[in-house]
């Protein structure tokens, strides 16, 4: 998702002869539990550009091209879209699922805006289940019990990644504003020296600070696996030369201060400052 918001920022700005951000938050996403969660966040989802006003009705929507609904009822096709998973859980044909599935749709049409279905667990569900009295532990990137945060968040890789928001493209953020470097530019083709260093800097933090893998970070740089072993090497020797890298992009998010032992305690690799 970032490489395509970032590409299609990139493509905007050239075009408008503009620099900066053009989206403000990243993409919603969530851990979802319960099988009827699922079916209601598909049918939440697909609603929408009804809901908004985009499409008139139904018939309108199966032909809108910017949702996933005309796939699973058969009128676009896109092969890179999973379809059947959800398609079986309605019928035992691929006819009957749809049929089955687009009555599903049509009873949702009146539901309007559900704050139960945007995470939280049973906090954001109290309306709902009014005869609860315990509500149990709760994250904004869980839709579920408050039992099944609480089985995430015993799991040590599971509870970091939940409770730590540092993500790959903030820290690409953090590291362009250290650099005074505009964002787009550590995603672009181009060996310049101080573009080079910051993607170098990236490698480092995310790999041995992070627990990231290289491959996450390859992706997010447009590098290839051999660009990611000589951009960490670059940001070793950056970040030995210049340490304040470290303290002034890591310490402003909420991690603890040594994550990568607890998040990868059989081989927990050197921080980014000790000799190779």
């Amino acid at each position: 998702m970032r490489r395509l918001l970032t590409s299609y920022a990139v493509y905007f700005n050239r075009r408008n002869r503009r620099t900066g951000h053009l989206f403000q938050n990243r993409y919603k996403s969530i851990v979802c539990e319960e099988e009827t969660y699922l079916l209601e966040l598909v049918r939440y989802i697909h609603i929408n550009p009804l809901r908004a006003g985009l499409v008139k009705s139904l018939e309108e929507l199966e032909q809108y091209p910017w949702s996933g609904h005309a796939v699973l009822t058969g009128t676009r096709e896109l092969k890179e879209q999973e379809q059947y998973g959800i398609l079986s859980r309605f019928g035992n044909t691929v006819a009957t699922s749809r049929a089955a599935y687009r009555k599903f749709l049509a009873d949702g049409i009146a539901s309007g805006k559900r704050d139960d279905l945007v995470g939280g667990g049973l906090k954001r569900s109290r309306a709902k289940y009014a005869n609860i009295e315990e509500w149990g532990n709760f994250d904004e990137r869980v839709l579920g019990s408050g039992g099944f945060v609480d089985m995430l968040q015993q799991h040590e890789v599971l509870r970091e990644r939940i409770t730590t928001p540092l993500t790959l493209s903030e820290l690409i953020s953090r590291v362009a504003t250290a650099f005074n470097l505009p964002e787009d530019s550590m995603v672009l083709p181009g060996k310049a020296r101080p573009v080079a260093e910051a993607r170098g800097v990236v490698a480092c933090l995310a790999i041995r600070e992070l627990g990231y893998k290289g491959i996450e970070v390859g992706r997010e740089l447009n590098l290839t696996s051999s660009g990611v072993s000589i951009a960490l090497r670059r940001g070793i020797e950056t970040v030995k030369k210049r340490p304040e890298f470290k303290k002034e992009i890591l310490v402003q998010s909420n991690r603890k201060e040594h994550p990568p032992a607890s998040l990868f305690p059989c081989h927990s690799p050197p921080p980014c400052n000790d000799a190779e």
